[in-house]
């Protein structure tokens, strides 16, 4: 039997009931933890740019990207809530004096940044 091109490349076969499918498997890839906004990042690839997530995915470069934007992400909100804090005077003696406010004040801080975030750089 005359072998297909998939073989003389040295793919293989398996018999799947009486079908033959190809053996297909992805590449190694070097696992990286990936934290919330990665993974909100991939739910979004996943199911709006399927092309984009389905090319890192089996170039096996999916992990490492997730990876990265999360890595970018969290130092995107640190960097945004020293700012905001810095810009409307939010310290640590208003800690100390009144921590009820100063916790209010940076949780709205952490919650702009975080929208900041979303909008710029996960669902975008």
């Amino acid at each position: 039997m005359k072998q297909s091109l998939f073989e003389q490349m040295g793919g293989k076969y398996k018999q799947q009931g009486d079908y033959l499918l190809p053996y297909l498997t992805l590449p190694a890839e070097e696992e990286q933890p990936v934290g919330i906004w990665g993974q909100r990042h991939g739910r979004f690839l996943k199911e709006h740019h399927r092309i984009l997530y389905y090319n890192l995915l089996t170039d096996g470069k999916l992990n490492s990207y997730l990876a990265d934007v999360d890595r970018q992400a969290e130092e995107l909100i640190s960097q945004l809530v020293k700012q905001m804090a810095e810009r409307e005077g939010v310290t640590e003696s208003l800690k100390a004096q009144n921590s009820m406010v100063w916790i209010g004040q940076m949780n709205s801080i952490r919650n702009r940044a975080m929208e900041i975030v979303n909008n710029e750089l996960i669902y975008n």
